[in-house]
């Protein structure tokens, strides 16, 4: 690798660690303060807290790793250009892959780290993170929970203790189940215990009766002697932890089990998963190309456009979100995991194309310019307002 490449590499580098950790400390912030109520509500440790909070960074690297790699381009050959080194290596006669073969080697490495990622802590973090939360809300019944006080397990699902008896036995047990929205179900027992098994805890409800009501109103009520229910939403009725199509690995969604039940309802959001896993690590890649074609040509002061940064970033948004519209949608349409691989793939090429050409990408002119006379009036009418307290 030449000088001036090595020179380049050392300096995305440096600007892609240090936006990498300030972006994932902002994002993990915000992850940590949604499971605050792991604490303050389901009365865990502050070492089960932060374990859960560690366990959702692997889910954030490969979502904010190709913004990432677009702020570390577009910045690192913004300032090339404003200190006139692009100018000299265009004067030298350097062409644009002696700023695309380092920019490569960092983006083509974060892809494959992504991939990684995607594919092995990611679904073991959620699997782990799932295990805990459910063991949170077993133990909630047994140690937190307030005698008369309803608590929000899950979205849909309430429960209420009326009183603790002697030898770990409660009395007066309501449950609300309201998570499925073609079935309603209140469960009502006298009393009950919780029961702790290999599988899991379960609640067992005894002498009580379930209400069951149907969309058309249709209300069923039938009594039980006893009665066991998983309090945990991350539990099916067997005890087993429910995988999700973001919690299984590779091979489960190359080659999964005919007899799994959710593969069974919901075969296509599994298929869909698996082409976003294929699809997904190409978007460092993408970014990468992005920040080359809109700033990595060097450029008179004088001409009036924006930045490249918010030039690449305007851009990459764009796509991002025509690839997560296209998983959301590949759910349920098969015809969308065309469009999973179309989009990173489609821009390559597009990017690829500027690159070749020596053409710069960036947002039409008209468009730029009324941006900045925008922008300009409104700076005008907020220097004209008078201070408050002062005089008109």
């Amino acid at each position: 690798m030449k000088v001036i490449e090595l020179y380049i590499l050392r300096r995305a580098l440096a600007i892609f660690l240090a936006a990498m950790a300030w972006l994932l400390v902002i994002v993990w912030t915000t992850q940590v303060l949604n499971r605050i109520d792991l604490v303050t509500s389901n009365g865990q440790s502050a070492a089960t807290f932060f374990t859960v909070a560690l366990l959702a960074l692997p889910s954030v690297v490969p979502v904010i790793m190709p913004f990432v790699i677009g702020i570390a381009v577009a910045q690192t050959l913004a300032t090339m250009n404003a200190d006139s080194e692009l100018a000299v290596l265009s004067a030298a006669g350097s062409s644009r892959l002696t700023i695309l073969r380092p920019v490569l080697l960092i983006a083509v490495t974060a892809s494959i780290a992504a991939f990684a990622i995607n594919n092995t802590l990611e679904p073991y973090a959620r699997q782990t993170m799932r295990q805990i939360l459910a063991k949170a809300n077993a133990d909630l019944i047994t140690t937190v929970l307030s005698e008369g006080t309803f608590h929000k397990v899950a979205d849909g699902l309430f429960v209420q203790v009326s009183e603790r008896l002697p030898n770990g036995q409660l009395g007066g047990i309501f449950v609300a189940d309201t998570r499925d929205k073609d079935l309603k179900l209140i469960y009502h027992a006298r009393r009950g215990a919780t029961v702790d098994r290999e599988e899991g805890s379960i609640l067992v409800m005894q002498d009580g009766e379930v209400h069951r009501e149907r969309p058309g109103g249709e209300v069923s009520v039938i009594r039980f002697n006893s009665y066991a229910f998983d309090l945990s939403e991350f539990t099916n009725g067997s005890g087993k932890i429910t995988l999700y199509p973001k919690d299984r690995y590779l091979p489960d969604l190359l080659n999964p089990d005919p007899n799994d039940k959710y593969y069974i309802s919901r075969p296509q959001t599994l298929r869909a998963e698996l082409h976003m896993r294929f699809s997904e690590w190409l978007y460092p890649v993408v970014f990468a190309l992005i920040g080359v074609a809109v700033a990595g040509d060097a450029r008179s002061f004088r001409e009036a456009r924006l930045h490249p940064m918010i030039t690449t970033m305007a851009v990459g948004l764009l796509v991002r979100w025509a690839g997560f519209y296209a998983g959301n949608e590949a759910e349920t349409k098969p015809l969308f995991t065309v469009v999973l691989y179309a989009v990173p793939i489609g821009m390559i090429v597009v990017c690829s194309f500027f690159i070749a050409g020596n053409k710069v990408m960036e947002l039409p002119t008209a468009w730029t310019e009324d941006l900045w006379m925008r922008l300009k009036r409104l700076h005008a009418r907020f220097s004209r307002s008078p201070a408050p307290g002062g005089q008109a």
